[in-house]
């Protein structure tokens, strides 16, 4: 978790631009057989307006079986589905994914390890994202 941090949020630092990885990202999701369900340019919308705002993106993806799942649990997950990535730009230049955390949702829901099993994805994906690796 990063410094500064919200409780059940995990930030992860990436060497490379936002554009890439904001790519990479979709691949990963795509690679784990899951839907890429939109993408929104919270950048974008605010310079629509006036605002001038570094480069903000947010991904929601699922998958749709283990969402439905998870809502015949509880309705109420739905708030928090589909899973998301916030990836974006600081002033500073430097880029991040920001995330919430898997067991933070499973213990926000009430889930138990078996049903929260879905929901680990979003932190695979985040850290194959921002790796390395080619």
């Amino acid at each position: 978790m990063a410094i500064g941090d919200p409780h059940g949020v995990v930030t992860l630092r990436c060497d490379e631009g936002i554009d890439r990885l904001l790519r990479r990202a979709i691949r990963c999701i795509e690679a784990h057989g899951l839907v890429v369900v939109g993408v929104i340019d919270h950048s974008g919308d605010a310079a629509e307006v006036g605002l001038t705002m570094p480069e903000t993106k947010l991904v929601l993806f699922e998958h749709p079986q283990a969402a439905g799942e998870l809502m015949l649990i509880d309705r109420r997950t739905a708030i928090d589905l589909p899973l998301k990535l916030l990836i974006y730009e600081r002033h500073s230049g430097d880029v991040f994914v920001s995330y919430t955390s898997p067991d933070y949702l499973a213990h926000r829901h009430g889930l138990t390890d078996e049903e929260a099993v879905a929901l680990q994805v979003v932190e695979t994906i985040a850290r194959e994202a921002t790796s390395s690796r080619p």
